[in-house]
């Protein structure tokens, strides 16, 4: 599972995460962490939409947090779960490694897809998740 080029064709997607990216990658980092840390899952991933999700916890909101996506953490069994996923093995031989990727499930408007972003490596040149 690789970075689909239709993502990248759609410029309104990558342009606005990225823009979020920057703002919320060392909170997101730290959530994946903890996922990891508590033995929830070894495979976190954020679901990004414009509007919440039912029945998912928003992490950061639009309003509060200053970005353009509703952010919700989840993970590879969840989606399983849930329906979402079928196949899990193949996704997990796809799944990059967390230390390095952030993995991003980008729901809108009837598009979804996954993609890795990997996280800075300046940590200067992170902010907090408060957009400050």
């Amino acid at each position: 599972m690789d970075n689909d080029p239709e993502l990248a064709q759609r410029g309104k997607y990558l342009g606005t995460i990225t823009q979020d990216f920057v703002k919320v990658s060392r909170f997101l980092f730290e959530a994946s962490y903890q996922v990891r840390a508590r033995h929830i899952s070894d495979f976190p991933l954020f679901i990004l939409s414009k509007q919440a999700v039912p029945g998912l916890q928003s992490l950061l909101t639009p309003a509060q947090h200053k970005v353009d996506w509703h952010y919700m953490l989840s993970f590879v069994e969840d989606f399983y779960q849930r329906g979402w996923l079928k196949e899990v093995e193949s996704f997990k031989q796809a799944y990059k490694n967390p230390d390095e990727f952030c993995c991003l499930c980008v729901l809108d408007e009837g598009f979804t897809n996954f993609v890795f972003i990997p996280y800075p490596e300046d940590d200067e040149a992170l902010t907090d998740y408060n957009g400050e």
